[in-house]
């Protein structure tokens, strides 16, 4: 959840990713799509990219990727390439889940990866961090719009 917030305090959708990898935390990510202006700057993405680094392969065997919102279409398909073995994700996203929602990405018996997948975790209070985001965005496009 400490990525999400640090979304959060700079104006981007509030989600946080981080993986372990043997009880140890190697990559950290969080939204940055509104600040960079690149689309795949998504939370998955920057925490792949960072675990990369950090274990210098593409592969992530043996890790874990905990995000607090089910990931989107493009970050399942880096999380299946990068063969990360689990992922643990709070709220399902019904607009754009890939993984349980509205694709079972993950677990597509005709990629050449499957991933265990648990949901559900800290899924109330990512859910509300995200309610509130878009909650206090609408009052800032209203009031965009009024002046």
């Amino acid at each position: 959840m400490l990525e999400a917030h640090k979304s959060d305090l700079i104006g981007e959708v509030p989600i946080g990713a981080v993986i372990v990898h043997n009880g140890k935390i190697v990559g950290r990510g969080h939204n940055l799509r509104e600040h960079s202006q690149q689309a795949c700057d998504h939370a998955e993405v920057m925490a792949i990219s960072d675990a990369n680094r950090t274990l210098r392969s593409w592969r992530l065997v043996d890790c874990t990727l905990y995000v607090t919102l089910e990931p989107c279409i493009m970050c399942s398909g880096a999380i299946v390439n990068s063969r990360i073995d689990r992922v643990v994700f709070g709220a399902r996203d019904p607009k754009a889940g890939a993984v349980a929602s509205l694709y079972g990405l993950l677990n597509d018996a005709r990629l050449n990866h499957q991933v265990e997948v648990e949901e559900g975790v800290l899924a109330d209070q990512a859910a509300m961090m995200l309610k509130r985001f878009f909650k206090a965005a609408r009052k800032r496009n209203k009031q965009r719009k009024q002046q």
